[in-house]
């Protein structure tokens, strides 16, 4: 499955989960987020997730493809739009 963060400044991450884990919320650099709220916004913090693609029998060839596929088509890598940083934001793509 592949599946949409987002955080409370609207900001968003995709990812991929494999294992169907509620509690599996990816590996965001945590760093980079931190830099966009306060640490009094830190003590109450919300995020959302949502499963925006899923199938039954992909490959993790072609799970890893819709990941990519999605990252682009939602901008989550253009650092104005969400935290994934890979693959690199272009204007072009």
């Amino acid at each position: 499955m592949i599946y949409k963060i987002t955080y409370p400044n609207g900001k968003i991450y995709i990812g991929q989960d494999r294992t169907d884990s509620i509690g599996y919320f990816g590996s965001p650099d945590s760093k980079v987020i931190e830099k966009d709220f306060t640490p009094e916004q830190r003590r109450d913090f919300t995020v959302r997730k949502q499963i925006i693609w899923e199938s039954e029998s992909a490959t993790d060839s072609q799970l890893n493809a819709k990941e990519i596929e999605l990252i682009r088509e939602h901008r989550s890598n253009d650092p104005e739009v969400g935290y994934n940083q890979r693959p690199k934001f272009s204007e072009k793509a």
